[in-house]
């Protein structure tokens, strides 16, 4: 690679060599994330990763993709791009968990306007740190320099996870009955949802976003709504061990309304009192500023839930134990009900 270089495609706006000094910069924080499934090191043309399937007689991948969406903005005002990356692994191994399987590894795409290595190496960074929150190993990705096609200064960011479970083991919520307790894992803020709503609301581009507000704790708007999504494949991992969950949802766009009712069958909703949730003071800044509904805001943000679970009313205070020392202050958001309207928000 030391040969590779291009004087022709570098006046065209791709400098290849910037590309292999990120990769260089990057390998210290993918080595947190290696696990022993982990075959070979990264730079090859795809991603080697070997699976244990001790004690599994039918296993199912299951795969999530998502990015990062328009949060990326708030990185780029408050120029601090370590922290993103946590959001993107969150966003698809909680989309993986909630079928009950265990995240193995994640594969990053960043395209870029301009690839300054430093920049691109705190992204992978974060990725990292997502991954190695999630017990997930970072076996490979892309890094795409793209002239004219994004500004210099900016860039996108996805990702894709892949796990595994037990055919037996995926959840299955055909056992749902009424008087189930639905159970809440607090959010860590607005994770990666809303933010066009969020960028129009305070009209981000324009706003003061790094001055301290004694409403959000003496923290910057900036700094919150950077604070990256809740990854919750540990506690959820333990609690599967420990007691039979019927289902699970990962609170993401579209709120309560669209999220919980995506794991709850036909003839049955989830009935929650507004006021048992645990709403975060940026949720109420957002409804404030924007004076957007209150239906909208549930249909829009995670109010401060970042994903909600589903047990048997005798399970629920062991649950509640076993979420609680795996360090999750879990808490019951309402009961399974009859009913056609999927959420019922009294």
């Amino acid at each position: 690679m030391e040969k590779s270089y291009s004087e022709s495609y570098k006046a065209a706006g791709v400098d290849i060599t910037a590309g292999y000094k990120a990769v260089e910069l990057m390998k210290s924080h993918i080595a947190r994330t290696v696990t022993k499934g982990v075959v070979g090191d990264v730079g090859g043309f795809g991603g080697l990763f070997s699976l244990d399937l001790t004690g599994m007689k039918n296993p199912v991948l299951v795969s999530g993709t998502d990015g990062v969406g328009t949060k990326l903005k708030i990185a780029f005002l408050m120029d601090k791009h370590d922290t993103v990356g946590i959001d993107c692994v969150a966003m698809c191994v909680n989309d993986v968990i909630c079928c009950g399987a265990k995240p193995l590894f994640f594969l990053d795409y960043i395209a870029v306007g301009k690839n300054v290595p430093e920049k691109v190496a705190d992204i992978v960074k974060g990725v990292a740190e997502g991954c190695v929150q999630a017990g997930s190993a970072l076996i490979g990705g892309e890094t795409a320099e793209m002239p004219g096609f994004y500004p210099v200064d900016e860039y996108d960011l996805a990702g894709f996870s892949v796990g595994v479970v037990d055919k037996a083991k995926i959840l299955d919520n055909k056992t749902m009955k009424e008087g189930d307790v639905v159970i809440a894992l607090p959010s860590s803020g607005v994770h990666s949802n809303g933010f066009s709503l969020v960028r129009k609301v305070f009209d981000i581009e324009n706003a003061d976003i790094k001055t301290p507000l004694e409403e959000l704790g003496g923290k910057s708007l900036g700094e919150t709504l950077l604070t990256p999504t809740k990854i919750y494949v540990k506690p959820m991992l333990k609690l599967f061990e420990e007691v039979q969950v019927k289902a699970v949802s990962h609170i993401t766009g579209g709120g309560f309304f669209e999220n919980i009712p995506r794991s709850i069958p036909k003839g049955l909703g989830a009935k929650i009192n507004k006021a048992d949730v645990r709403v975060l003071p940026i949720f109420k800044l957002i409804q404030k500023a924007g004076n957007i509904a209150e239906r909208d805001m549930f249909n829009t943000f995670n109010m401060g839930v970042g994903m909600s679970v589903v047990v048997a009313k005798a399970d629920a205070d062991k649950a509640l134990s076993v979420l609680k020392a795996a360090g999750e202050d879990a808490y019951v958001l309402g009961e399974i009900v009859k009913s056609d309207d999927g959420v019922v928000l009294c």
